[in-house]
């Protein structure tokens, strides 16, 4: 399996990065979390001068074995079916990401359909779909290894282009099933307090997916110790090349734009692997799925907003990449207090 190599980032520069901010035409703090926003993208790029290049968003599409099993208020085609919207451009992800100038690239990372050759669609497929965890591993560990590979290469391959902040979505019926798994298990958080109701499920449906998501957790004694055999046990195969995406952006020094509930799933089990990984992640929105909250705890994150989203897609990315873009250009264009002529709170006028 590929070795990521990440730094933690460096505070050099953060005296002097505080000195810039605090020095801009304004009260001290009055921008608010803006100003902690653009001393972390300084910093995970090193720079007094930060910048955004060439803004990327990846979408990660693959089935779950566990979809059949009734945790979803969706069949399993909608996964395919709507691969084919991303391509066509009308899905939500669409339409931000064309609002915000970001790149979208769409993924085949297994999904349960043969879409043969199309335009706009990167065919990186482990499989059709993962195994049902209630019965057996999602996967093998080599194809999680295999995963992780080439989420990291379709990454180097954007970056090579220039981009220098990305962002994953993902499409699949089931995974909010995995990312339950993975947040109770990496958080300890109890599997009843980590699902919620997904696609739209109702009462019943809701307490029949956390019934058979305590019996696969009871089924699978894997730890949180052993981060590769959680993610290939109850992971999947979208979710398993998100973590390698992230892990390999932030080996790069890229910023890494993290979503809701599943991709933040696979933040989570990248931290696990790799804990620097979050000094380069900005968590763009809380997601309304319920096991958002204990993730965002363990990890100690502050998410830029909370406007009640829980669709995937990368589509809390999207919206929020405006605020990252408004945090590196105060930091940068703003006027400080002497090149402005204007006196500080505090000054005097003397004579």
């Amino acid at each position: 399996m590929r070795s990521f190599q990440i730094r933690p980032v460096s505070s050099r520069l953060k005296e002097h990065l505080l000195h810039k901010i605090n020095n801009k035409t304004k009260p001290p703090g009055s921008l608010g979390r803006l100003e902690g926003l653009a001393l972390k993208i300084a910093l995970a790029q090193d720079s007094l001068s930060p910048h955004l290049a060439r803004p990327a968003i990846v979408v990660f599409a693959g089935d779950h074995g566990i979809a059949l099993d009734g945790v979803s208020a969706y069949p399993q085609a909608v996964t395919a079916q709507m691969v084919l919207n991303f391509l066509a451009g009308g899905a939500a992800i669409n339409v931000f990401a064309r609002q915000q100038g970001i790149s979208l690239t769409v993924v085949d990372a297994g999904v349960n359909h043969d879409f043969g050759p199309m335009p706009g669609l990167l065919d990186a497929k482990i499989g059709r779909g993962t195994r049902s965890f209630l019965k057996e591993p999602a996967m093998s560990a080599a194809h999680c290894e295999l995963a992780l590979e080439r989420g990291a290469a379709i990454v180097d391959s954007i970056q090579r282009e220039g981009c220098n902040v990305i962002g994953c979505g993902e499409m699949g019926i089931g995974n909010t099933s995995s990312a339950a798994l993975l947040t109770s298990l990496f958080t300890g958080t109890s599997i009843e307090r980590c699902v919620g109701r997904g696609t739209g499920l109702d009462d019943r449906g809701l307490e029949n997916k956390r019934a058979l998501l305590a019996a696969a957790l009871a089924r699978h004694p894997v730890s949180a110790a052993d981060p590769l055999a959680v993610l290939a046990t109850f992971g999947g195969f979208e979710i398993a090349m998100m973590a390698g995406a992230m892990l390999q952006a932030a080996a790069l020094g890229m910023i890494v734009l993290v979503d809701g509930f599943i991709a933040g799933s696979a933040l989570l089990t990248a931290a696990a692997m790799h804990p620097a990984i979050t000094d380069y992640a900005v968590f763009c929105h809380r997601s309304a799925e319920p096991g958002h909250a204990a993730m965002l705890a363990h990890l100690g994150a502050e998410p830029l907003l909370d406007l009640g989203m829980r669709l995937g897609e990368g589509s809390g990315a999207a919206v929020a990449y405006p605020l990252l873009v408004s945090a590196v250009s105060f930091l940068n264009e703003m006027a400080s207090f002497e090149s402005a002529g204007v006196s500080r709170g505090g000054d005097r006028e003397t004579g």
